[in-house]
């Protein structure tokens, strides 16, 4: 017996699936990766039925091939996050995305002295720890973990 596999939101000839997001940090990855900007077209679909995360979000973006750093970005808010490269309506790779060592500009330092956080200054972290996620302020320091992380 044949069962239908039923699409939840419609396939991309060439293009970039981000699957595997958190549905809940899925505006927060269309913004950090400037996909609220963008200019092609992009489906996305919320809070969709997953296996391994109860609800899913997932992104498709046509024409848009992601460069391994530009991806990465999402790794904070979408550690689970999987690409795949669409050609031709084919997977032609797939991807999981990696904590960069470097993360500029996406997180908040939680300390309230951190001149981050009293002048116009783009923050800068280390990654300490990757599980469980611990960043260091390159101006005071301070780690911060997952508990205090916020994605600006």
């Amino acid at each position: 017996m044949m069962t239908k596999k039923e699409l939840s939101v419609r396939a991309i000839k060439n293009g970039t699936v981000i699957d595997h997001i958190p549905a809940t940090h899925l505006f927060k990855v269309i913004s950090i990766l400037g996909l609220d900007k963008s200019k092609n077209q992009i489906t996305f679909g919320t809070n969709l039925k997953s296996k391994q995360q109860g609800h899913k979000a997932i992104i498709k973006v046509a024409k848009k091939f992601f460069a391994d750093d530009e991806i990465n970005k999402i790794a904070l808010v979408a550690p689970s996050a999987k690409l795949n490269i669409i050609e031709d309506y084919q997977v032609v790779d797939k991807k999981t995305v990696t904590i960069p060592e470097q993360i500029v500009g996406i997180a908040k330092c939680f300390n309230p002295k951190c001149i981050t956080n009293n002048e116009e200054m783009v923050t800068k972290f280390s990654l300490v720890e990757p599980e469980p996620l611990a960043l260091k302020c390159q101006y005071c320091e301070k780690i911060t973990n997952e508990e205090h992380l916020e994605v600006l």
